[in-house]
């Protein structure tokens, strides 16, 4: 692997990799089997080489969505992680499991015969607080008891006394 370091893993820690290259192709899906997978409107995925791919803590578990094609996630908190044709020398990851997704922007749609006709409308909605605006009180209650793993590598997961 080379110097480059990009990260991610899985919502309850269990499972973390590290990317040698910087992955490209950004897209979303809107194909059923990914609304499916991801259990939303579409996947955000983005390759790198099956060699620059290297799970750094924990096993990947894999599911064959098809005979061409496995989608691998944390059997712990079933966060989805990959997307991989099982000829191709290349692996997707899942945009949201990088530690900074922000720094991956898709580029394209695929799938878009099952994109959800109300999709388009979606950056139209109303929202003008944040969570913790709109229930401060409960937001505490949820950062005081937070599961989740930070978005960075850790020596341990969990901490010691969780």
């Amino acid at each position: 692997m080379s110097d480059l370091r990009v990260t991610g893993g899985c919502q309850c820690g269990a499972v973390r990799y590290a990317l040698s290259e910087q992955p490209t192709g950004a897209h979303i899906c809107h194909c059923r089997m990914c609304q499916k997978a991801f259990g939303s409107f579409f996947a955000p995925l983005a390759g790198v080489p099956m060699t620059a791919f290297k799970v750094t803590r924990g096993n990947l578990s894999t599911f064959k969505s098809s005979d061409q094609t496995e989608r691998g996630f944390c059997k712990d908190c079933g966060t989805p992680l990959t997307f991989h044709y099982v000829e191709s020398p290349r692996i997707a990851i899942a945009l949201g499991s990088l530690d900074e997704p922000e720094k991956v922007e898709p580029t394209i749609e695929y799938g878009i015969e099952a994109k959800l006709p109300w999709f388009g409308k979606l950056a139209a909605l109303p929202g003008d607080k944040t969570t913790e605006q709109d229930n401060p009180e409960l937001t505490a209650k949820i950062a005081a008891s937070n599961h989740q793993h930070p978005d960075h590598d850790t020596a341990v997961w969990p901490p010691k006394g969780k």
